[in-house]
């Protein structure tokens, strides 16, 4: 059920480019480039723009590689039943190198190979637990830096909330790109 709508293309201002700057192109920033989610959130702009910084940094920032990071983040959206995340990310996690295959095994978790494995171990414990266990988090040092398993855990958090805000607001996918 819908509950919060795209914001009108008649209330689309300099205040709403200003509010997605932080991810979007101003060549992108309209209500038919910008997307469902976007496009909804800009009815909030101090916190679309505060939000968007973040999520930049987890897309564009991260030291994580792009591989990691899609598994990350749709293990996390898996685990928030949001579908709408997940088969936007489908085509990026493709475009880091995964395969049908490997995210097909990220949402049943039987993606248990090396690092992949790991992650997917890593996105469940903070599900589960609030938390990664000791052995786990010495796992991940002899793949990760500390910055990254920083950027790991930011990561998962980052699209847990994003997840829940798509869900919670109702935010259906529409015709234009996301």
């Amino acid at each position: 059920m819908t509950r919060l709508t795209p914001l009108p293309p008649d209330e689309w201002d300099d205040d709403v480019r200003d509010a997605l700057s932080p991810l979007l192109a101003a060549s992108r920033a309209n209500p038919r480039d910008a997307g469902e989610i976007l496009a909804t959130l800009v009815r909030h702009r101090p916190l679309t723009r505060a939000y968007l910084e973040f999520n930049a940094y987890l897309l564009r920032g991260s030291t994580l590689s792009a591989r990691v990071r899609e598994i990350a983040l749709m293990r996390a959206v898996h685990w928030r039943r949001c579908d709408y995340l997940w088969e936007h990310h489908v085509e990026l996690a493709k475009r880091a190198g995964l395969t049908a295959a490997e995210i097909d095994g990220i949402r049943s978790g039987s993606l248990d190979q090396g690092l992949d494995g790991l992650v997917i171990r890593v996105v469940d414990e903070l599900e589960r637990d609030s938390t990664i266990a000791d052995d786990t988090w010495a796992s991940l040092g002899r793949h990760l830096d500390d910055r990254q398993r920083m950027d790991l855990v930011f990561t998962v958090g980052g699209y847990h909330l994003l997840a829940l805000a798509v869900n919670a607001f109702g935010i259906e996918s529409g015709d234009s790109p996301r």
